[in-house]
């Protein structure tokens, strides 16, 4: 997996957590959610395309 995506998926968890606690900063878990649906598509392609940059 790419090292960017896993601090991506890191950063939508903690997004999540951070926005969970927080009523205030609901707004927070929606840029998880969003984060963390851009991950799982992006990890999507990469594993239906095969990674072939190598």
């Amino acid at each position: 997996m790419n090292l960017a995506l896993i601090i991506i998926i890191v950063v939508a968890i903690i997004l999540a957590i951070v926005g969970g606690l927080n009523s205030a900063l609901n707004w927070l878990l929606w840029v998880a959610i969003i984060v963390g649906v851009i991950a799982l598509i992006v990890w999507l392609f990469r594993v239906i395309s095969g990674n072939r940059t190598r």
